[in-house]
């Protein structure tokens, strides 16, 4: 997979991108990702990429040329028809079965926005669609486009150590995760649930999934709600929400 990322700030960007499971990937080829800044692309020596809006108004505005310079640079060095995303809180929110999706493409282009916003011309011309992590704004879009790349990152093939970890986290199949444990299995702050030292392979996969149902309605209700339960997780939710009764019926 080619990744290009359009930024002010390369270094910002380089430097997330050296670390961890993503930093792991690109050493070892899974992904390539390079970073274009538009003040290469200026009209003038400055390197001048905003101006004042039209109409009045607060703050700066990305201009048009830089950006489309950047973003044909980048895209003459990915695989032909790998899409222009800009990051902004207008766009559709980003999720695990987007990420699933762009990890299946030979490549991609994300745009990292800076200043008030950047001329809608270049959105309307170059863009072909907008993400967003959530409902709120940042300073830039630098954050926004290493979320998205830490999440398809993680999806390619041996990225991770173990293949089944991306198989058994939130949102991999529209709920959260059920709790986890570590060593030691006494604490002072509590123990860890019998079933889990069981060695019973059949029970710890009913409680990891029941538990996954419990904090899913306990934090997240709205998924369970846009989703369908099968006869097994619908009898495990009512087996949860029974225990959550008696629990709070004894308190």
């Amino acid at each position: 997979m080619r990744i290009a990322v359009v930024s002010l700030f390369p270094e910002a960007v380089e430097a997330v991108l050296a670390v961890g499971v993503t930093g792991r990937a690109r050493r070892e080829g899974l992904f390539s990702c390079c970073v274009y800044n538009p003040r290469a692309y200026a009209a003038d020596s400055r390197g001048t990429v905003d101006d004042r809006p039209f109409g009045g108004g607060p703050g700066m505005v990305m201009m048009v040329a830089p950006l489309r310079g950047a973003v044909r640079a980048a895209k003459a060095a990915l695989p032909l028809d790998s899409p222009v995303i800009f990051l902004s809180p207008q766009g559709r929110p980003f999720n695990q079965p987007l990420a699933r999706e762009l990890a299946a493409l030979p490549g991609f282009v994300l745009v990292a926005a800076r200043y008030e916003g950047v001329d809608e011309r270049f959105v309307a011309s170059e863009v072909d669609r907008e993400l967003s992590i959530g409902d709120y704004v940042l300073s830039g879009g630098e954050l926004p486009a290493l979320v998205v790349i830490d999440a398809v990152a993680r999806l390619l093939p041996s990225a991770l150590g173990n293949p089944e970890s991306a198989l058994h986290e939130s949102h991999v199949d529209g709920l959260l995760d059920c709790p986890q444990y570590t060593r030691p299995a006494e604490d002072a702050s509590g123990s860890v649930p019998s079933v889990l030292r069981s060695g019973d392979h059949a029970a710890v996969a009913r409680w990891r999934r029941k538990e996954a149902l419990r904090r899913t309605w306990r934090r997240r209700p709205e998924l369970l709600r846009s989703r369908e339960l099968d006869a097994g997780d619908r009898a495990l939710l009512t087996e949860a929400l029974a225990e959550d009764e008696t629990h709070q019926g004894n308190h």
